[in-house]
C-alpha cells in the first residue's frame, strides 16, 4: 500500500520494451533505502516490483496489463517520475489510501496560475469520472491529489508549490498523459451498490444509485 506522497523523483536509465511487456531501469536515491530485491516501489503510481539493484539504480518488470492500463509504456530515457516506496507499518499517513493499481488514464487538457496554486484539468474517460467527488482524493501520477471540480468530461486539481517542485506533474503539458487511480473507497461502495440494484458494478454509476438511497437501505447492507 502506498500514500500518494511521492519521496523523490527518479530518472528512467533504461526501457528495454518486448513484444507486450518490458523492463526499466530507475535512477534513485532516497527509495533506495532499505529496499530489497523483491520490495515494491510505485513508479508514476504504477506498483512496481524491484527484481535488481544497484548503486544508484533499480530494475523492474513491467508486464501486459500493467502497460495496457497506464502510460508506463510511454516513457524514455531520461524521463523523470514519481517515486514512493511501500509504506512501512510504523509509517505516517500523510495521503489517502493508494493500491498502485491503476484504473486508467487521463489527459492533460489545461494547465492556468491560480494566485499561488496551479490548476490543472484532466480529461478522463467516464467510468473513472463517475468515482470521481468534489473534495475527495485521487491519485494523479502517483500523488495524492485533493479534487478541486469535477464535470462530466473531466476534473481538475490544484498544485501548491511545493508538490509542483517536488513532482513530474507541472514539468508535463497539455495533451501529456498521466496515470490515474480511484480512491479505493469509491469503488468498494461502487461494486456494493451495484450488487444491491442487481447489476455489474460498471453498470452501476454511484450518481444513480443514489437516487434508491434511503435509511433502510443502508441498514439493511450494514452501514
Amino acid at each position: 500500500m502506498f500514500t500518494g506522497i511521492v519521496e523523490e523523483m527518479g530518472t528512467v536509465r533504461r526501457v528495454l520494451p518486448g513484444a507486450r511487456a518490458g523492463k526499466i531501469t530507475i535512477g534513485a536515491s532516497k527509495v533506495l533505502g532499505g529496499t530489497q530485491i523483491g520490495d515494491s516501489i510505485a513508479v508514476n503510481g504504477v506498483c512496481l516490483t524491484v527484481v535488481e539493484m544497484g548503486a544508484d539504480s533499480f530494475v523492474a518488470d513491467v508486464m501486459p496489463e500493467t502497460l495496457s492500463k497506464s502510460g508506463l509504456g510511454q516513457l524514455k530515457t531520461g524521463d523523470k517520475v514519481n517515486l514512493e516506496r511501500a509504506m512501512a507499518a510504523d509509517g505516517r499517513f500523510g495521503g489517502h489510501i493508494v493500491s498502485g493499481h491503476i484504473d486508467g488514464t487521463g489527459r492533460i487538457a489545461e494547465m492556468r496560475p491560480d494566485q499561488n496554486a496551479v490548476r490543472v484539468r484532466i480529461s478522463a474517460p467516464a467510468g473513472i469520472l463517475a468515482l470521481i467527488v468534489e473534495k475527495g482524493s485521487i491519485a494523479i501520477d502517483g500523488i495524492s491529489l485533493t479534487v478541486a471540480s469535477v464535470s462530466a468530461t473531466d476534473f481538475q486539481v490544484s498544485l501548491i508549490p511545493h508538490t509542483g517542485e517536488e513532482t513530474t506533474l507541472l514539468k508535463k503539458r497539455a495533451g501529456d498523459i498521466v496515470n490515474l487511480e480511484n480512491d479505493v473507497v469509491g469503488k468498494y461502495v461502487q461494486k456494493l451498490l451495484g450488487s444491491a440494484l442487481g447489476k455489474p458494478a460498471e453498470q452501476a454509476p454511484l450518481q444513480e444509485a443514489s437516487s434508491g438511497m434511503t435509511v433502510e437501505f443502508l441498514q439493511k447492507y450494514g452501514f
